[in-house]
């Protein structure tokens, strides 16, 4: 067992974990604060804090001021659990969201990724470095696009060919350059929410206008 920690994330990796991993989703409780990564037979579980969730919400509000301006219907997943028995990998993001193929799981009350299409995007937020593969895990679910953030640096990634390659602006949200998000992440750490999310949604029509 291996356990690292820092201001922004706890983190412990076991290794020699079964697809049993699948009756521990079932043990816990759903209210539970940690949050799991599991790539054939090892199990990161990650317990987030304060620096990791305060940036995980200003993802979460740009994205959302982003679609509303933009009059983009998305459908919303959170940090479900997504996973593939066959694939022996699952993981439970940040936040991901059903962009383009959203009808396809309008009303759905649970997701199966084994008949339903992975979310268009998701977000990873890893202050401290991953022990485990999380690339490999999105890559093995099929997710098309994965925004990584790291302390400081932001990622864009793109899925080709069952590999990520790293691109400069969004696939679900073409308007949005990398350069551009990281501006407003890095403020949120000297301005205030309010002030920085009003400055962002004017950022965001301007943009529309130019369209």
């Amino acid at each position: 067992m291996i356990a690292i920690s820092n201001p922004a994330e706890q983190r412990t990796v076991l290794h020699n974990i079964s697809w049993d991993f699948e009756g521990l989703l079932r043990e816990t409780s759903e209210d539970r604060v940690s949050r799991f990564a599991y790539e054939c037979g090892t199990l990161e579980i990650m317990t987030p804090l304060f620096e990791h969730e305060n940036t995980k919400i200003q993802f979460a509000r740009f994205i959302f001021a982003l679609v509303e301006i933009l009059e983009i219907e998305i459908k919303s997943a959170g940090s479900t659990t997504l996973k593939r028995r066959l694939a022996k990998r699952g993981i439970e993001p940040d936040n991901c969201y059903y962009v383009h193929c959203s009808p396809a799981i309008r009303g759905e009350q649970t997701l199966d990724l084994e008949i339903d299409p992975p979310p268009n995007l998701a977000l990873e937020i890893d202050i401290i470095s991953s022990s485990i593969n999380k690339l490999g895990i999105y890559a093995a679910l099929g997710v098309p696009e994965l925004w990584r953030y790291k302390g400081q640096v932001l990622k864009f990634y793109q899925l080709l060919e069952g590999k990520y390659i790293e691109c400069e602006y969004s696939i679900a949200f073409p308007i949005v350059l990398i350069v551009e998000i990281s501006r407003f992440i890095e403020q949120t750490k000297t301005m205030g929410e309010i002030a920085l999310l009003k400055s962002f949604r004017s950022w965001v029509k301007n943009k529309e206008r130019l369209i």
